[in-house]
């Protein structure tokens, strides 16, 4: 029997490089797609896959069509990545992201549940549900204290535990990969790193002349999606339902991020970089590093880039384009 990957979200950063993955591994690949006014932001991340690709319109708070896709499909694996993923932005619209990253899990749950129990199930959770609860070494792992400080935060972690209850309850195959931040230069330009990548060479080339931000302090453990993609795969296909951490173990401040951009150009940052207050959240969250440990000692997962090497490859992106 051949294996059928489902993946919500599936035009988003992490679903196109899993999508990529899974082919590469010889999956059937199906994916949920959200209408949008434009049609080119539907599938712009999978227009090279295109054709390898099997796609349905359809939406986490619309139970009908989330009954359709998975009945018609009868997936093997399912991969959770849909949802209103901006932290910034969930201060904005907070009902609307409860509603799509907390109630949309639990739908698509209880669908999962009664209509192919067999299937694996994948949770992308977040660390930006610890908050700002940090161990005394300065790390966060699975016994750290949950405190989110978002409406993002508060609906990732809703759903991290509707996961976990469904598992125990039911005897489901369904666990949660808690990613520390990752970025590639499919990451929305509107997100920190890409933001600061794309603006940088914007200035370099006369294009622009200065580079909002908000908090410059803010410290933030950073991947890359290639290589947390191969995480989600290996969490899902461990032994037994788990939960685990996926994070690089460093952490940099957003100014550590700006400096090695604008220095990798041969500018400087503080000629460029401005604070302006509306990039701020209400309550911040300061600091993030992630211990992956466990589950580099238990799968064995390595991650093939550095933090120099991740932003590289979005300076030589964002410059050819």
């Amino acid at each position: 029997m051949s294996k059928r990957a489902l993946i919500t979200g599936i035009s988003g950063q992490d679903g196109s490089y899993l999508s990529e993955y899974l082919l590469s591994l010889g999956y059937e690949v199906y994916g949920l797609i959200r209408r949008s006014s434009v049609a080119e932001n539907q599938d712009s991340r999978l227009g090279h896959i295109n054709d390898k690709v099997n796609t349905f319109y359809a939406d986490m708070l619309d139970v009908p069509s989330l009954t359709r896709v998975i009945g018609e499909v009868k997936p093997t694996e399912i991969y959770n990545l849909a949802a209103m993923s901006h932290v910034r932005i969930s201060f904005d619209v907070p009902s609307f992201t409860i509603q799509t990253n907390a109630m949309g899990v639990l739908n698509l749950l209880e669908i999962y549940k009664s209509l192919v129990p067999e299937a694996k199930f994948y949770q992308a959770s977040s660390s930006e549900m610890f908050g700002n609860s940090v161990d005394e070494d300065g790390s966060q792992r699975l016994t750290t204290p949950m405190n989110p400080v978002s409406p993002y935060g508060c609906a990732k972690l809703l759903a991290h535990n509707l996961v976990r209850h469904y598992r125990n309850a039911y005897n489901l195959h369904a666990c949660n990969g808690i990613l520390f931040n990752h970025e590639s230069p499919r990451r929305g330009s509107n997100f920190v790193t890409n933001k600061v990548v794309k603006t940088a060479v914007e200035i370099k080339k006369g294009l622009k002349n200065k580079l909002e931000l908000g908090n410059l302090n803010s410290c933030r453990d950073w991947g890359h999606s290639k290589d947390y993609v191969r995480a989600m795969h290996m969490i899902l296909n461990y032994k037994k339902p788990d939960d685990f951490i996926v994070a690089t173990g460093e952490t940099h401040s957003v100014r550590e991020l700006c400096e090695y951009v604008f220095n990798s150009l041969g500018m400087d940052y503080k000629d460029y970089v401005v604070q302006n207050p509306i990039y701020m959240r209400p309550e911040e969250l300061e600091y993030l590093k992630g211990d992956p440990t466990r589950f580099i000692e238990t799968l064995g997962w390595k991650p093939e880039y550095t933090f120099e090497s991740m932003l590289d490859e979005m300076i030589q992106y964002w410059e050819e384009k």
